[in-house]
């Protein structure tokens, strides 16, 4: 049985091996002689302290011990078997049929959006012109809203299912080995779309289908069982089991589902503004000073503060990384942030979201299950107003927004489109704002020199969050009312990030699964 031995190093000492058995070896009474194989098995800074170190929990195997091997992701001929249908390829979506094919099931995957090659072309007229293709944009295509978020594969969500077979596979498909031992593991936004495509690949390779640009536009259920879902408007696919994995922005569907006399439910969700520092400054503060250390990645930070009874706190923090363009409709705006693999651009940013339940808004109805949805949907479009109707986004900086000041200028911005001058004021509901300038200035005692006029917020930062829940049973998966339906991941309101959403796909699929046999 393998021996785990926590150590602390500096960070120039990381890749020193002899360094690291050293400090093992003051640990626990070995010599080298008697290792037969070690590695570094989780891996974080500890920043809290003025010498930033790593800490690293080493496992170490002695001779005679056996050692583990891992099973790869095998890929088996599944296309003479049960068909079994997922709506959706976003992370949720493709784990859910990488399961059905390890499980000996037949994956047809309908996704709205296009292929991550195709995608390309309308993210880039989204950027340069615009132009927002409400099927095919950041949050609707190959890989869902996973492909261009950054890449942060890191979930509280510990005691949904297994984690590092959600991490495996993504080696499996071409990620780095590293992301099996960082605490906060991260791809990269520019590396994700090649690992999407393998995926995709694989379940094709295995007999699966994948369809692009194939939306369920409508769901048939007869005596509270599914029976068919809808193409495009023209074919009806016959089906008894459906995993619905469409992702936190798919509000057509919320809608055909109430339409269809299917419940859906408000939820809690969060909303507030993406605020972009110099990444020089955020170490700075970080590492006290060390920011210089070549041995240190880009820092994030995480923070939290209650106002008036809600949370405020940062949300997908993005070092190193770039503001993009997120609205899926025309008339909207969203932003969202996301980091490239080495996180080497000059700038950091994160959403500073307020913690909002359905009970809070104004025109709260506990009968009405679009109350969070229009609140989100309110926002995005006032926003878009306020910034002349195009997808520059309402900018403001933070001291400014603070005195209620209106900007005179801006430092550059990683935000392709660009910025309008707004008093956010006069654009955020009061409860937003308010909570906001309290919870900056609390940031900026909390972290000295982040309280500043330097850094520039972005509204809105909206998708935090489903904003609506599709209720299911906690035992089966199902919907609470219709069988064969599988409400999973973001769309469904039950993941927060890549991995829970692909956790949550396997969760799903593993009932179908039990349910065949």
């Amino acid at each position: 049985m393998s021996k785990l031995v926590q150590i602390s190093v500096l960070p120039h000492h990381l890749e020193d091996e002899d360094h690291i058995l050293n400090k093992v070896f003051e640990k626990i009474e070995l010599r080298n002689d008697d290792v037969q194989k070690w590695n570094i098995r989780k891996r974080s800074i500890d920043a809290r302290q003025k010498k930033v170190t790593y800490n690293l929990q080493i496992e170490i195997w002695l001779h005679g011990e056996d050692l583990p091997k891992r099973e790869v992701y095998t890929i088996q001929d599944v296309s003479q078997a049960n068909e079994v249908v997922i709506i959706g390829a976003g992370p949720a979506g493709l784990y859910a049929a990488l399961r059905a094919i390890e499980g000996g099931m037949k994956p047809v995957i309908y996704e709205r959006g296009k292929d991550v090659r195709s995608r390309r072309r309308d993210l880039a007229a989204l950027n340069k012109d615009h132009i927002v293709n409400p099927e095919s944009n950041y949050c609707y295509g190959e890989g869902g809203a996973g492909t261009y978020s950054d890449g942060k594969l890191y979930t509280r969500s510990k005691k949904r299912g297994n984690v590092l077979k959600a991490l495996e596979w993504f080696v499996d498909f071409g990620a780095t080995p590293d992301i099996l031992v960082d605490a906060h593991p991260h791809i990269g936004t520019n590396k994700l779309p090649q690992i999407i495509t393998s995926m995709r690949e694989g379940i094709e390779k295995a007999g699966g289908k994948v369809f692009f640009e194939s939306k369920m536009t409508d769901i048939r259920h007869d005596q509270q069982q599914i029976v068919a879902i809808q193409i495009n408007d023209k074919e009806w696919i016959a089906c008894d089991n459906v995993i619905l994995a469409t992702g936190h922005s798919a509000r057509d569907i919320f809608y055909l589902l109430h339409k269809r006399g299917i419940k859906v439910q408000a939820k809690p969700f969060a909303i507030g503004v993406r605020v972009e520092h110099q990444q020089e400054l955020i170490d700075q503060i970080q590492y006290h000073g060390d920011d210089q250390n070549p041995y240190l990645p880009p820092a994030s930070y995480s923070l939290v503060e209650q106002v008036d009874g809600m949370g405020v706190y940062s949300f997908c923090m993005c070092p190193g990384g770039i503001i993009a363009p997120c609205a899926t409709g025309t008339d909207e705006v969203v932003t969202n942030g996301w980091s490239p693999s080495k996180r080497n651009n000059p700038y950091a940013n994160s959403g500073i979201v307020v913690s909002v339940s359905p009970e809070d808004l104004p025109n709260y109805d506990p009968n009405d299950p679009f109350v969070s949805l229009n609140f989100q949907k309110k926002v995005e479009h006032d926003c878009w107003v306020a910034a002349g109707r195009t997808q520059k986004v309402p900018a403001q900086r933070m001291i400014d927004f603070v005195k209620g000041n209106l900007s005179s200028d801006f430092p550059k911005t990683s935000y392709f489109p660009g910025l309008t001058s707004v008093d956010l004021d006069k654009v955020l509901p009061e409860m937003l704002s308010r909570r906001l300038k309290a919870a900056f200035v609390a940031f900026g005692n909390k972290m000295k020199g982040y309280y500043t006029n330097e850094a520039v917020l972005h509204a809105p930062e909206s998708r935090t969050s489903s904003p609506v829940c599709i209720p299911r049973d906690p035992l089966s998966l199902q919907h609470v009312e219709i069988k064969g339906l599988y409400p999973c991941a973001e769309g469904a309101g039950y993941a927060g990030g890549i991995i829970s959403a692909a956790i949550d796909g396997i969760n799903c699929m593993d009932r179908i699964l039990e349910s065949s046999t």
